[in-house]
Protein backbone atom coordinates (compact mmCIF):
# COMPACT_ATOMS: atom_id res chain seq x y z
CA UNK A 1 0.00 0.00 0.00
CA UNK A 2 1.33 3.41 -0.48
CA UNK A 3 1.84 5.91 2.15
CA UNK A 4 -1.69 7.74 1.06
CA UNK A 5 -3.33 4.70 1.60
CA UNK A 6 -4.73 1.61 -0.19
CA UNK A 7 -6.32 2.13 -3.58
CA UNK A 8 -9.85 1.08 -4.76
CA UNK A 9 -8.10 -1.83 -6.45
CA UNK A 10 -5.79 -2.81 -3.26
CA UNK A 11 -9.15 -2.68 -1.10
CA UNK A 12 -10.87 -4.69 -3.63
CA UNK A 13 -8.19 -7.57 -3.61
CA UNK A 14 -8.29 -7.47 0.57
CA UNK A 15 -11.95 -7.73 0.52
CA UNK A 16 -12.11 -11.10 -1.59
CA UNK A 17 -9.11 -12.74 0.00
CA UNK A 18 -9.38 -12.50 3.61
CA UNK A 19 -13.12 -13.73 3.13
CA UNK A 20 -12.63 -16.27 0.91
CA UNK A 21 -9.56 -17.66 3.77
CA UNK A 22 -11.74 -17.17 7.04
CA UNK A 23 -14.86 -18.88 5.35
CA UNK A 24 -12.59 -22.49 4.20
CA UNK A 25 -10.76 -22.02 7.46
CA UNK A 26 -14.54 -22.01 9.18
CA UNK A 27 -15.65 -24.50 6.85
CA UNK A 28 -12.91 -27.10 7.71
CA UNK A 29 -13.89 -26.54 11.69
CA UNK A 30 -17.91 -27.11 10.51
CA UNK A 31 -16.35 -30.41 8.62
CA UNK A 32 -14.52 -31.56 11.87
CA UNK A 33 -17.09 -32.05 14.11
CA UNK A 34 -19.73 -32.75 11.69
CA UNK A 35 -17.46 -36.15 11.08
CA UNK A 36 -17.11 -36.47 14.43
CA UNK A 37 -21.15 -35.96 14.96
CA UNK A 38 -20.04 -33.27 17.71
CA UNK A 39 -21.80 -29.84 16.40
CA UNK A 40 -23.04 -27.54 19.01
CA UNK A 41 -23.90 -23.85 20.08
CA UNK A 42 -20.30 -22.68 19.17
CA UNK A 43 -20.28 -24.36 15.64
CA UNK A 44 -23.42 -22.24 14.81
CA UNK A 45 -21.89 -18.94 16.15
CA UNK A 46 -18.91 -19.58 13.78
CA UNK A 47 -22.11 -20.63 10.81
CA UNK A 48 -23.36 -17.46 11.49
CA UNK A 49 -20.22 -15.33 11.44
CA UNK A 50 -19.07 -16.98 8.17
CA UNK A 51 -22.72 -15.92 6.79
CA UNK A 52 -22.49 -12.74 7.76
CA UNK A 53 -18.37 -12.54 6.57
CA UNK A 54 -19.75 -13.68 2.72
CA UNK A 55 -22.32 -10.73 3.00
CA UNK A 56 -20.07 -8.33 3.90
CA UNK A 57 -17.74 -9.27 0.92
CA UNK A 58 -20.50 -9.05 -1.56
CA UNK A 59 -21.66 -5.38 -0.20
CA UNK A 60 -18.39 -4.58 -0.10
CA UNK A 61 -18.04 -5.63 -3.78
CA UNK A 62 -21.00 -3.99 -4.81
CA UNK A 63 -20.13 -0.75 -2.45
CA UNK A 64 -16.86 0.10 -3.50
CA UNK A 65 -17.01 -1.23 -7.48
CA UNK A 66 -20.11 -0.79 -8.73
CA UNK A 67 -21.93 1.76 -6.64
CA UNK A 68 -22.39 3.89 -9.74
CA UNK A 69 -24.65 1.89 -10.98
CA UNK A 70 -27.15 1.66 -8.13
CA UNK A 71 -29.91 4.40 -6.95
CA UNK A 72 -28.94 6.47 -4.17
CA UNK A 73 -30.98 4.92 -1.79
CA UNK A 74 -29.70 1.32 -2.91
CA UNK A 75 -26.10 3.05 -1.74
CA UNK A 76 -27.32 3.82 1.74
CA UNK A 77 -28.76 0.70 2.26
CA UNK A 78 -25.69 -1.17 1.10
CA UNK A 79 -23.55 1.04 3.86
CA UNK A 80 -26.27 0.67 6.45
CA UNK A 81 -25.85 -3.19 5.38
CA UNK A 82 -21.86 -3.56 5.79
CA UNK A 83 -22.23 -1.52 9.23
CA UNK A 84 -24.25 -4.60 10.15
CA UNK A 85 -22.36 -7.25 8.97
CA UNK A 86 -19.29 -6.35 9.64
CA UNK A 87 -20.82 -6.19 13.51
CA UNK A 88 -22.37 -9.25 13.02
CA UNK A 89 -19.03 -11.04 11.80
CA UNK A 90 -17.10 -9.60 15.02
CA UNK A 91 -19.93 -10.45 17.87
CA UNK A 92 -21.04 -13.66 16.43
CA UNK A 93 -17.19 -15.02 16.37
CA UNK A 94 -16.96 -13.50 19.92
CA UNK A 95 -20.07 -15.39 20.84
CA UNK A 96 -18.62 -18.75 19.03
CA UNK A 97 -15.56 -18.33 21.17
CA UNK A 98 -17.45 -17.68 24.34
CA UNK A 99 -19.84 -20.77 23.82
CA UNK A 100 -16.42 -22.78 23.12
CA UNK A 101 -15.96 -22.26 26.69
CA UNK A 102 -18.87 -22.49 28.03
CA UNK A 103 -18.82 -26.06 26.04
CA UNK A 104 -16.08 -27.02 28.55
CA UNK A 105 -17.79 -25.82 31.69
CA UNK A 106 -18.42 -28.62 33.86
CA UNK A 107 -19.99 -26.67 36.73
CA UNK A 108 -23.63 -25.34 36.65
CA UNK A 109 -22.20 -22.00 37.95
CA UNK A 110 -19.70 -21.54 35.94
CA UNK A 111 -22.17 -21.82 32.64
CA UNK A 112 -24.67 -19.63 34.04
CA UNK A 113 -22.22 -17.07 34.57
CA UNK A 114 -20.47 -17.41 31.09
CA UNK A 115 -24.57 -17.67 29.41
CA UNK A 116 -25.13 -14.18 31.41
CA UNK A 117 -22.34 -12.77 29.57
CA UNK A 118 -23.30 -13.69 25.94
CA UNK A 119 -26.56 -12.50 26.90
CA UNK A 120 -24.64 -9.54 27.39
CA UNK A 121 -22.61 -9.60 24.27
CA UNK A 122 -25.86 -9.85 22.13
CA UNK A 123 -26.91 -6.45 24.10
CA UNK A 124 -23.88 -4.92 22.93
CA UNK A 125 -23.93 -5.89 19.31
CA UNK A 126 -27.46 -4.71 19.07
CA UNK A 127 -26.40 -0.98 21.55
CA UNK A 128 -23.49 -0.15 19.09
CA UNK A 129 -25.31 -1.09 15.56
CA UNK A 130 -28.18 1.29 16.98
CA UNK A 131 -25.26 3.52 18.04
CA UNK A 132 -24.00 3.74 14.17
CA UNK A 133 -27.63 4.49 12.81
CA UNK A 134 -28.53 7.39 14.87
CA UNK A 135 -25.31 9.01 14.32
CA UNK A 136 -25.49 8.53 10.80
CA UNK A 137 -29.43 9.89 11.03
CA UNK A 138 -28.15 12.97 12.98
CA UNK A 139 -26.59 14.44 10.35
CA UNK A 140 -28.12 12.84 6.72
CA UNK A 141 -25.86 15.13 4.58
CA UNK A 142 -23.48 11.94 3.93
CA UNK A 143 -26.10 10.36 1.86
CA UNK A 144 -25.60 12.68 -0.87
CA UNK A 145 -21.92 11.41 -1.78
CA UNK A 146 -21.59 9.66 -4.65
CA UNK A 147 -20.02 6.77 -2.14
CA UNK A 148 -22.04 7.53 0.91
CA UNK A 149 -20.03 7.11 3.95
CA UNK A 150 -21.18 8.28 7.07
CA UNK A 151 -18.51 10.21 9.46
CA UNK A 152 -18.96 7.77 12.54
CA UNK A 153 -16.68 9.99 14.39
CA UNK A 154 -15.25 10.13 18.60
CA UNK A 155 -17.95 8.55 20.04
CA UNK A 156 -18.60 5.58 17.84
CA UNK A 157 -14.81 4.72 17.88
CA UNK A 158 -14.84 5.61 21.66
CA UNK A 159 -17.80 2.95 21.88
CA UNK A 160 -15.61 0.09 19.44
CA UNK A 161 -12.44 0.02 21.79
CA UNK A 162 -14.31 -0.05 24.78
CA UNK A 163 -16.59 -3.03 23.96
CA UNK A 164 -13.89 -4.88 21.79
CA UNK A 165 -11.31 -4.46 24.94
CA UNK A 166 -13.68 -5.33 27.23
CA UNK A 167 -15.07 -8.03 25.35
CA UNK A 168 -12.10 -9.53 24.32
CA UNK A 169 -10.18 -9.68 28.11
CA UNK A 170 -13.68 -11.99 29.12
CA UNK A 171 -12.66 -14.01 26.23
CA UNK A 172 -8.74 -14.07 27.36
CA UNK A 173 -9.83 -14.19 30.96
CA UNK A 174 -12.70 -16.92 30.79
CA UNK A 175 -10.96 -20.15 30.00
CA UNK A 176 -8.24 -19.46 33.36
CA UNK A 177 -11.66 -20.18 35.38
CA UNK A 178 -11.62 -23.61 34.08
CA UNK A 179 -8.34 -24.45 33.88
CA UNK A 180 -7.37 -24.28 37.62
CA UNK A 181 -10.21 -26.78 38.53
CA UNK A 182 -9.96 -29.07 35.33
CA UNK A 183 -7.50 -32.12 34.85
CA UNK A 184 -5.21 -31.11 32.85
CA UNK A 185 -1.42 -31.94 31.98
CA UNK A 186 0.43 -28.77 32.01
CA UNK A 187 1.32 -29.31 28.22
CA UNK A 188 -2.53 -29.16 28.15
CA UNK A 189 -3.08 -26.19 30.38
CA UNK A 190 -0.45 -24.28 28.27
CA UNK A 191 -1.67 -25.59 24.88
CA UNK A 192 -5.30 -24.43 26.09
CA UNK A 193 -4.25 -20.75 27.49
CA UNK A 194 -1.83 -20.03 24.04
CA UNK A 195 -5.63 -21.40 22.01
CA UNK A 196 -7.48 -18.80 23.80
CA UNK A 197 -4.89 -15.98 24.41
CA UNK A 198 -5.18 -15.09 20.42
CA UNK A 199 -8.33 -13.06 21.18
CA UNK A 200 -5.88 -10.55 22.01
CA UNK A 201 -4.97 -10.34 18.25
CA UNK A 202 -8.70 -9.34 18.10
CA UNK A 203 -8.12 -6.18 20.45
CA UNK A 204 -5.09 -5.28 18.27
CA UNK A 205 -6.84 -5.21 15.23
CA UNK A 206 -10.21 -3.81 16.46
CA UNK A 207 -7.74 -0.50 17.95
CA UNK A 208 -6.65 0.06 14.36
CA UNK A 209 -10.24 -0.37 13.27
CA UNK A 210 -11.35 2.41 16.01
CA UNK A 211 -8.67 4.79 15.28
CA UNK A 212 -8.94 5.20 11.45
CA UNK A 213 -13.21 5.54 12.44
CA UNK A 214 -11.94 7.96 14.50
CA UNK A 215 -9.66 10.41 12.23
CA UNK A 216 -12.03 9.33 8.88
CA UNK A 217 -10.29 6.62 7.00
CA UNK A 218 -11.96 6.40 4.33
CA UNK A 219 -10.60 2.83 2.46
CA UNK A 220 -8.24 2.86 5.18
CA UNK A 221 -11.28 2.41 7.72
CA UNK A 222 -13.07 -0.16 4.84
CA UNK A 223 -9.65 -2.08 4.95
CA UNK A 224 -8.73 -1.97 8.91
CA UNK A 225 -13.05 -3.75 9.23
CA UNK A 226 -12.15 -6.15 6.57
CA UNK A 227 -9.47 -7.64 8.91
CA UNK A 228 -11.18 -7.00 11.76
CA UNK A 229 -13.85 -9.28 10.66
CA UNK A 230 -11.79 -11.93 8.90
CA UNK A 231 -8.88 -11.92 11.15
CA UNK A 232 -12.08 -12.24 14.51
CA UNK A 233 -13.83 -15.45 12.36
CA UNK A 234 -10.36 -16.99 11.72
CA UNK A 235 -9.51 -17.05 15.28
CA UNK A 236 -12.68 -18.31 16.70
CA UNK A 237 -12.07 -21.48 14.82
CA UNK A 238 -8.51 -21.98 15.92
CA UNK A 239 -9.16 -24.11 19.21
CA UNK A 240 -10.91 -26.57 17.17
CA UNK A 241 -8.56 -26.76 14.00
CA UNK A 242 -5.55 -26.32 15.92
CA UNK A 243 -6.67 -29.36 17.96
CA UNK A 244 -7.62 -31.49 15.08
CA UNK A 245 -4.03 -30.77 13.88
CA UNK A 246 -2.31 -31.67 17.06
CA UNK A 247 -4.41 -35.20 17.41
CA UNK A 248 -3.50 -36.02 13.92
CA UNK A 249 0.29 -35.42 15.19
CA UNK A 250 0.44 -37.06 17.78
CA UNK A 251 -1.68 -40.23 16.28
CA UNK A 252 1.03 -40.10 13.32
CA UNK A 253 3.56 -40.26 16.45
CA UNK A 254 1.53 -43.11 18.19
CA UNK A 255 1.94 -44.56 14.39
CA UNK A 256 5.41 -44.54 14.26
CA UNK A 257 6.59 -45.40 16.97
CA UNK A 258 3.85 -48.60 17.13
CA UNK A 259 5.56 -49.32 14.15
CA UNK A 260 9.31 -48.75 15.57
CA UNK A 261 8.50 -51.24 18.61
CA UNK A 262 7.18 -53.64 16.03
CA UNK A 263 9.91 -53.63 13.98
CA UNK A 264 12.38 -54.21 17.10
CA UNK A 265 11.00 -56.87 18.17
CA UNK A 266 10.82 -58.85 14.88
CA UNK A 267 14.64 -58.03 14.82
CA UNK A 268 14.87 -59.34 18.18
CA UNK A 269 12.52 -62.20 16.97
CA UNK A 270 14.93 -63.13 14.46
CA UNK A 271 17.96 -62.96 16.72
CA UNK A 272 16.01 -65.37 18.90
CA UNK A 273 15.75 -68.27 16.06
CA UNK A 274 19.21 -67.59 15.14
Amino acid sequence: MSSSGPTLAQTQVVNYVLPIVATVVTSFRLFIRKRRGILWIDDAWAACAMIFNIGLMICSALYLKGYIFHPQWAKVALYYTLAQCFYGVVWCSRLSILFTVVRLAYYGTQRRILVCIAIIFGVVWAVLFAQVWWTCESDPSWKKQPRPQCNLGRNVAIAQIVTDVLGDTVLILAPFLLIHKATLTPSQRIRVICIFSTSAIITVVSLVHAYYVFTDGELKEAVAAMFEASVSLIIANLSVVVTFCLRMLADEDAISQSALELRSTSIEFGRAEE
